[in-house]
């Protein structure tokens, strides 16, 4: 295998209609090319999370409740759910680097639009076409990164475009905090307008002579509407199920049949369309199936105790959004060392070692988690945060290269498509499942706990005794005794819930050795991180 040199041969991908994909960039260009595609993702995916905090402004700011403030995260949400899987028609009928420019452009275009609105509907209105648009960027931006590199450089290369979606998600809360703080609200939107006006500038100079191959293929609109209803009904489903309590809510039992019904039917349709909107024929390969599956779960469990762990901490350990923030910012610094060291020995290690070795590391670092107790400070709990960035650099590159791996170079851009859209919803699963079970068990563990609480128990009376003579009336020293048996049911309920997801990645680990090692110099062996 050739290392990694300028002088690496052409890839060579299987030609499509005798279509011959574009040599792989070099000097200057491959740098800006790879900076404006970094960028363009950077900003994306800053834009998903960069909204969280300031959601209590906004929703002050336009006079909502915090309730209805949450539209703002979902209507994003559930719009880029939709967009992501439709990546590989759009690409094909219209071409990746128009499409990729044109997303970017529209992105601004709204982004400037979000800032401007004058009320809470048009803002949701502005989000749901901000949301479309985003949908292509991630996997159009793999597509091209894809393109533009020798086959030994594109682990690296994928490796360092890696990091930017690592670093994003952790400094969307702290740059949207202290943009809502010290300018206004409107500015976590106007932000993305130069950095999206000089990503569109530098791909367009760079790739526009590097169209991939466009096909005039018919617009399957059943197919198109059955996936916007499914889809649309599932993410609001799983982003309002807590709020709603779940089943015991006909919104939710109406919203869970439509998503069911529509799925089942857009199923039926894709697999019997000629020219179906989303390709459903990749699940046939054993490699992108039991990936993308691998990825997807892992991806939920990961994403679950991300959304988890710092609830917990402000909660119910006093810690402010800050120290939180402070708490999970460290899952970058080795996820950022490692990748590239990752991207680079990929090709000489078989890439299903690397993704069991990072579920490995994800068991054990749940496992340290589900030991926590009400005592733990900063530093037991940072130990964890710290390795687990050790776990990220061996996930997402080498399971999108096995996910990715032996598709032909026009199938690539519909298979990142379909597998970040996959991914994505996972995430949307294994918050709204951690969230609620959470819940659920620190109920019950309030109720275990609460019965040594009675009265007749020494210690409880003992501990009442204390608080009455230290000036607190009978109410208030139940009220002090609650709020500990609170503290130590959630805490619990997180260990449990820590626990368990130690357990499922430890049971994914065989799911990864049922896929083929992916070989040396197929088109995805280029492949690499799925991203956020």
């Amino acid at each position: 295998m050739a290392t990694a040199s300028t002088s690496a041969p052409a890839p060579v991908y299987a030609p499509v209609d005798d279509y011959l994909p574009p040599p792989p960039l070099t000097g200057t260009a491959r740098l800006l090319g790879t900076l404006a595609l970094s960028a363009a993702t950077f900003m994306n995916v800053l834009d998903s999370s960069i909204a969280n905090v300031s959601l209590t402004a906004i929703s002050g700011d336009l006079g909502v409740s915090p309730n209805q403030g949450t539209w703002v995260i979902t209507s994003f949400g559930v719009a880029t759910a939709i967009a992501v899987p439709l990546t590989g028609w759009l690409s094909q009928r219209f071409g990746q680097v128009r499409l990729f420019t044109a997303s970017i452009l529209l992105f601004v275009l709204t982004s400037w639009l979000c800032g401007l609105a004058p009320n809470m509907t048009m803002l949701i209105f502005f989000r749901v076409l901000q949301g479309l648009v985003a949908g292509p960027m991630i996997p159009l931006s793999q597509a091209l990164l894809l393109s533009s590199y020798p086959k030994a450089m594109a682990g690296t290369a994928m490796a360092l475009w890696a990091m930017t979606t690592l670093i994003a998600p952790v400094l969307g809360p702290l740059l949207g905090g202290w943009i809502t703080d010290n300018l206004s609200w409107p500015w976590i939107f106007y932000i993305n307008i130069p950095v999206g006006f000089g990503a569109a500038f530098i791909t367009w100079s760079i790739f526009r002579k590097r169209e991939s191959q466009i096909r005039k293929l018919p617009i399957d609109a059943i197919g198109l509407a059955l996936l916007v209803v499914w889809v649309g009904a599932l993410q609001i489903m799983l982003d309002k199920g807590q709020e709603l309590d779940w089943f015991h809510s006909g919104e939710v039992i109406a919203l869970g049949v439509v998503a069911l019904v529509g799925f089942i039917a857009f199923l039926i349709w894709e697999l019997t369309e000629e020219h179906p909107v989303v390709d459903l024929s990749l699940f046939k390969r054993r490699n992108f199936w039991a990936g993308v599956v691998a990825v997807s779960v892992g991806y939920g469990l990961f994403f679950g105790n991300v959304v988890l762990l710092p609830l917990w901490l402000q909660q119910y350990m006093g810690y402010t959004a800050t120290q939180a923030g402070m708490i999970l910012a460290p899952v970058g610094l080795f996820a950022m060392i490692l990748s590239p060291v990752v991207g680079k020995t990929l090709h000489k290690v078989d890439p299903r070692h690397y993704a069991a070795f990072s579920f490995a590391m994800f068991t054990l670092v749940l496992w340290m988690r589900s030991q926590f107790n009400t005592q733990a400070d900063f530093g037991t709990i940072l130990i964890p945060t710290l390795l687990q960035g050790v776990g990220m650099a061996f996930f997402f590159i080498p399971l999108m290269t096995i996910t990715l791996s032996n598709l032909s170079y026009d199938k690539i851009a519909a298979a990142s498509g379909l597998s970040n859209f996959v991914r994505i919803t996972a995430g949307s699963f294994g918050t709204s499942i951690a969230t609620t079970l959470w819940q659920d068990r620190a109920a019950m563990h309030h109720a275990q706990i609460s019965e040594y609480v009675g009265q007749g128990r020494q210690a409880a009376s003992s501990a009442l005794s204390g608080l009455a003579s230290a000036g607190l009336s009978p109410e208030q020293a139940l009220g002090s005794v609650n709020r500990l048996v609170d503290q130590q049911a959630y805490m619990l309920a997180a260990n449990d819930i820590f626990y368990a997801s130690a357990l499922v990645f430890l049971l994914l680990i065989p799911l990864i050795y049922l896929t083929r090692r992916p070989s040396i110099g197929g088109a995805g062996s280029d492949a690499a991180a799925g991203a956020h």
